[in-house]
C-alpha cells in the first residue's frame, strides 16, 4: 500500500487534459506542498501534494441576488424550457425561445426599483411559491404557455397565485377561461353591440354540418391559442374543401373539440392593445395592421401558425404597419374594445384582433387577455409607435397592476 500512496497517477499533462476536458481552462500549477506534521503516521497521499488552479464558467449557476427592503421584490413566472411544448414546431423551447428571455431580463434588468425572481420549473412551480409568499411584492405573470406549457391550462396560473393570495400580473382565470372559449367571447361581444363576423360552431358530436350561408370561410378550432390548427388551407371556398379542413383540424392536430367556421374578410387584419385599467388609468396603443404586401396574391392574407412559427413559409416575413384608418373606424374599435376590456374582466394589459370587411367595417375576431410579451411581438411593436420602449412598456404593466391594487384597498 506504501507503494501505491508513492506512485503519482496521473502526469501534470494528464492532469491539464483531465481538467481541459471537464471545462477548466487557465489550468496552473504552483508547486508542492508538504505538511509540517510532527508526528509518526503514514500520511499516505497527504503527504506530497500539488497546489493547482483553474478557471471554470458555469453558465447553468443561477446568480444569487440578495433581497433589498428598499425595492420591490417580483417574482417573474415564465414557461418550463425543460417541458414539452406542442404549439412549437420543434415541441420544445429553441433558440428563439431563449433569446427572447434573455430580452426580457435585460429588459427588465434596467428598472429601477425591482428585484427580479424567475421561476420556469413547473414540477416545483407550487413549492416555491409557497417559499416564496412573504418574501415578495407580488408576482409578474408571463406565463403565457400555461402550467406545464398545456395552452388548456394558462388559467392554472392566475388560480394558483388565488389560492397563495398571491397579488399578480395580468387577468384572472375567470377572464382567462371566457377567452380561451372563441364563441363564447362572440355572444358576449353582441350582447355590447360589438360587430362580429357571421359564424356558426360545429360540436364534435355533429353528425351533419349545416353549411355556412357565406364562402370564403375561415376555419378555426373554437379552443386555441398561437393560432395552433389555423393555416393557409383554413381558408375555404366551397362544401368540399370545408369538410376537407375539419377533418385535417380533428386528425393531423388532434383536436376534438368544438370548430369554428367564421366568414372570411378580406379588408385590413387589424389589432389594439390596452395597457393599464379602464375607466380610470390606461392607455390605448395605435392600432396595428398586417402588410401582406410581400405574400404572393394567390394565398388568403391571414397571419395563421405559419406566420408564426415557420421560417420557411412565405408568411414568416409578413411586417406588422400602423394602421391608416378613419377616425370613425378608430373610433368604433377603440371604444368596443374597451368595452369587452371591462366586462370580460381583462386586467392590466390585453389585445384585440380586429378585420375589416369588404365595405370597410370593422369586425371582432377574438379577444388575448395574456398577450405575447416578447420583445419583437405586436404588444411591444404597438408600444413603440407609441414611443414606449420595451423596458417601459413591462413597467407600465408592473405599475398597472400596482395602481389596481393600491385602488382595492
Amino acid at each position: 500500500v506504501d507503494q501505491f500512496y508513492a506512485e503519482r497517477l496521473y502526469s501534470i499533462q494528464e492532469i491539464v487534459e483531465i481538467m481541459e476536458k471537464a471545462g477548466f481552462s487557465d489550468v496552473t500549477f504552483h508547486g508542492n506542498i508538504s505538511p509540517a506534521s510532527q508526528k509518526d503516521q503514514d500520511l499516505g497521499m497527504m503527504e506530497r501534494r500539488i497546489i493547482v488552479s483553474a478557471v471554470v464558467k458555469k453558465e447553468w449557476t443561477k446568480k444569487s441576488k440578495k433581497l433589498r427592503a428598499v425595492d420591490k421584490n417580483v417574482v417573474v413566472l415564465l414557461g418550463d424550457p425543460h417541458k414539452p411544448d406542442i404549439l412549437k414546431p420543434s415541441r420544445f423551447f429553441d433558440d428563439d425561445d431563449f433569446y427572447t428571455i434573455s430580452q426580457l431580463k435585460a429588459a427588465l434588468q434596467e428598472l429601477n426599483g425591482y428585484n427580479f425572481i424567475y421561476l420556469d420549473n413547473h414540477d416545483l412551480y407550487i413549492q416555491e411559491l409557497t417559499k416564496l409568499k412573504n418574501k415578495v411584492d407580488y408576482a409578474f405573470n408571463l406565463c403565457d404557455e400555461g402550467y406545464y406549457n398545456d395552452a388548456n391550462k394558462e388559467l392554472h396560473i392566475p388560480a394558483i397565485l388565488d389560492i397563495l393570495k398571491y397579488q399578480y400580473t395580468g387577468s384572472g382565470p375567470q377572464c382567462l377561461a371566457f377567452c380561451y372559449d372563441k364563441s363564447l367571447v362572440r355572444g358576449i361581444a353582441k350582447e355590447l353591440n360589438v360587430p362580429v363576423p357571421e359564424a356558426v360552431v360545429v360540436k364534435p358530436t355533429d353528425k351533419i354540418i349545416d353549411l355556412p350561408l357565406y364562402f370564403p370561410a375561415i376555419v378555426k378550432p373554437n379552443y386555441g391559442d398561437s393560432s395552433y390548427g389555423i393555416t393557409q388551407k383554413n381558408v375555404v371556398y366551397n362544401g368540399e374543401q370545408l369538410l376537407n379542413v375539419i377533418r385535417e383540424i380533428r386528425d393531423r392536430f388532434g383536436y376534438n373539440n368544438s370548430i369554428i367556421i367564421e366568414q372570411y374578410l378580406t379588408g385590413k387584419d387589424l389589432t389594439i392593445g390596452i395597457i393599464g385599467n379602464p375607466p380610470y388609468n390606461y392607455v390605448v396603443l395605435p392600432i396595428l395592421e398586417e402588410d401582406y404586401s410581400s405574400l404572393p396574391s394567390d394565398l388568403p392574407k391571414i397571419c395563421g401558425y405559419e406566420a408564426k412559427w415557420l421560417p420557411n413559409s412565405p408568411y414568416w416575413d409578413l411586417k406588422s404597419i400602423k394602421a391608416e384608418l378613419e377616425p370613425e373606424t378608430v373610433q368604433i374599435i377603440e371604444s368596443c374594445s374597451l368595452r369587452l376590456f371591462e366586462r370580460l374582466e381583462c386586467r392590466d394589459y390585453a389585445r384585440f384582433d380586429w378585420r375589416l370587411d369588404a365595405e370597410g367595417n370593422p369586425k371582432l375576431l377574438e379577444v388575448n387577455p395574456n398577450p405575447g410579451w416578447c420583445w419583437d411581438g405586436h404588444l411591444a411593436k404597438m408600444a413603440k409607435y407609441a414611443g414606449i420602449s420595451y423596458k417601459d412598456m413591462l413597467q407600465s404593466i408592473l405599475e398597472a397592476a400596482e395602481k389596481r391594487y393600491e385602488m382595492e384597498k
